[in-house]
Order: structure tokens, then C-alpha cells, then sequence
């Protein structure tokens, strides 16, 4: 499987992103320039965290408006799976693969810890390596991370279980526990936590790994056939 790393002016969390697939998960994996203006030879489409643009206006809100990104829409219609990690969730959110906007946190101040997620839905292409209910260990780092969405928009996420990852002490105010979110086919996934921080022992926390452990496995039962 080859993924590409979306790379933007102001990311910081590229190269954690490229060790996670290439090191740790043993995949193809290459960055991509914000410029890029094809993404067909890809997989799998990565969005990682950090500053774009420096985070002028709001988070995200230039990003989404890069060349590249008409081309992470393409493959979340094609049905590729599409992660956002910290600001790549704040992206999604504004180009509108994922509902919902992103408001500074609760208490006004930049977050920087391991926290426990639980993972409310295991039968996602990003979490089939998870057990229902499962508690891990990913660390954020964010100062926009409060997610918010209006109440209509939040019954369509319960009822569709678009709910992927919930905060078990929420560190930033985000609606109803949320720190994990995907799109209603659930090939598209937006998320705070840093799940390429958490993918070895070493740095405390191994959980992430089965996030993308989860992502090739459901991606080689749909693509691969064997005699």
C-alpha cells in the first residue's frame, strides 16, 4: 500500500507521519508538496498535524484552499482512505469532507500530554484492529481543538456512529467527549490525538500503530486477491 503525506507551509508533523508508515508499519510512503496536483498513484491520503500557513485566519482555513487539496477530495469520492491528524482534521473540516468546526480550547492555552481515548466505534477502516470500547494511550499538542457542531449535526454523527474516538477526560471542551470523527461512508477520518506519536514503546505508547495497522489491513481485503 503507498500513502502520500500531504505536506503544507507550516507543517511540523510530516516526518513523525512518514516514520509511522515507512518505519514502524513497513509501507510505501512518499511526501507530497501542497502543490500537487495529482494524487492518483496513492493509496492512502495523510494529513498531518501542525501549523499551515501559520494558522492565519483560522486553523486550517487557507490549507483547504491549496492545490492539493481538490485532490484529497477526489480520493475520499473514490472511496481512498483519507486521515487528518491535529490540523489535518482542522483542514477537513474546512474543505467539508467532515462536519463541524474547531474552536480554541476550553481553558485558552496550548495542550501538550499523553491522554486516554475510548474507542467508540471498531468497525471503521481506521480502527478494525481495536477492540469496542478499548482505552489508549495517543498524545494531542493543540491549541484548536475544541470541536463543536450544531445539535442536528450531532444526532446525525450518533446515529450514523460517525463517532470514532471520545476523550475519557476531555482536555479541551470538545462537544460530547469528541476527539475522533469520520464521513458518513467512514473512509475519511479527522482526529486531534496523534496516533504517528504513539507507534512504539519507546515513546511511551504503541496504541497508535493499530490505527494504521487497521487502515492496510482493510485496504488489502478490499484490493488484494489471492488464488
Amino acid at each position: 500500500m503507498k500513502f502520500a503525506v500531504i505536506v503544507f507551509p507550516g507543517s511540523n508533523c510530516d516526518v513523525d507521519m512518514y516514520h509511522a508508515i515507512k518505519d514502524e508499519l513497513g509501507e510505501e510512503v512518499e511526501y507530497v508538496w501542497h502543490d500537487e496536483t495529482d494524487l492518483s498513484g496513492f493509496d492512502g491520503i495523510l494529513l498531518p498535524g501542525g501549523f499551515s500557513y501559520g494558522d492565519y485566519l483560522r486553523s486550517g482555513a487557507i490549507a483547504r484552499f491549496s492545490n492539493v487539496m481538490k485532490e484529497v477530495v477526489k480520493a475520499a469520492e473514490a472511496g481512498k482512505p483519507v486521515l487528518g491528524v491535529c490540523n489535518g482534521f482542522q483542514i477537513l473540516l474546512e474543505v467539508g469532507l467532515l462536519p463541524g468546526a474547531m474552536k480554541r480550547n476550553e481553558n485558552l492555552k496550548f495542550m501538550c500530554r499523553p491522554v486516554n481515548l475510548k474507542v467508540e466505534n471498531n468497525e471503521t477502516a481506521f480502527t478494525s484492529a481495536y477492540e469496542k470500547d478499548e482505552v489508549i494511550s495517543i498524545p494531542i499538542a493543540h491549541g484548536e481543538g475544541n470541536y463543536y457542531c450544531d445539535e442536528q449535526t450531532l444526532q446525525t454523527l450518533k446515529e450514523n456512529n460517525q463517532i470514532v474516538f471520545t476523550y475519557e477526560k476531555n482536555p479541551n471542551g470538545s462537544l460530547v467527549d469528541i476527539a475522533g470523527i469520520t464521513n458518513e461512508r467512514g473512509n475519511v477520518l479527522g482526529m486531534m490525538p496523534h496516533p504517528e506519536r504513539a507507534v512504539d514503546e519507546l515513546l511511551g505508547s504503541a496504541d497508535g500503530l493499530k490505527l494504521f495497522q487497521s487502515i492496510v489491513k482493510n485496504w488489502r481485503e478490499s484490493h488484494v486477491t489471492t488464488a
